[in-house]
């Protein structure tokens, strides 16, 4: 993904994470979100990084971070051990979606989630008319390279949570950077849930 790629999820799990709460950032990537909340909100807390590079990139940020596989579990941390656990963008990569979820809620007072929406227009027209996988600035990669594993749509997760017995405290669908009420499963690029057990 391009460097010049700015991510407005970000915006909104940065609203909606309270000042000086401590916070666990699942496949936080190169750390941006977490040095962000650390910054604007007074975060303290730690990423969870699989990828070198990345884990490098957080370190040369000052960050806390650990090296590993969020889905061998997350043994290393108390019941309730962080006020939010963040999954941005990286639910979809996951193989064991339920199972991690449900750790994330141990671990968490409560969760953001950020998703990629499968059900967006341009990717319903690419694979209905175009008979091709969708690429888009936000989904990048080729059918055969993408790190997604679970293609799901907003209303797929709403479902997911409403099954599991998982509470949607608020969400919110972006597109183009801002947030919009009609038509969410369709119009949405991206979605952002706080949820809790």
């Amino acid at each position: 993904m391009s460097a010049a790629y700015v991510r407005p999820d970000f915006d909104v799990v940065t609203n909606w994470v309270p000042q000086g709460a401590s916070v666990l950032d699942l496949g936080c990537g190169d750390g941006e979100l977490l040095a962000r909340l650390k910054r604007e909100r007074g975060s303290i807390g730690y990423g969870v990084e699989i990828e070198d590079s990345a884990v490098l990139a957080c370190l040369n940020r000052g960050l806390n971070v650990l090296q590993g596989n969020i889905e061998s579990g997350l043994n290393l941390f108390a019941d309730g051990a962080f006020d939010v656990v963040i999954l941005s963008q990286t639910l979809q990569a996951t193989r064991h979606t339920e199972a991690l979820v449900r750790e994330v809620l141990r671990v968490g007072k409560s969760a953001i989630v950020t998703l990629p929406n499968f059900g967006h227009w341009s990717v319903r027209w690419q694979l209905g008319v175009g008979g091709r996988m969708p690429v888009s600035k936000r989904l990048p990669y080729q059918w055969y390279d993408t790190p997604n594993v679970h293609f799901s749509t907003i209303t797929d997760f709403d479902v997911f949570c409403a099954d599991k017995g998982i509470t949607v405290e608020r969400r919110v669908a972006l597109a183009g950077g801002r947030a919009i009420t009609f038509l969410p499963n369709v119009r949405g690029e991206t979605a952002v849930f706080q949820i809790r057990k």
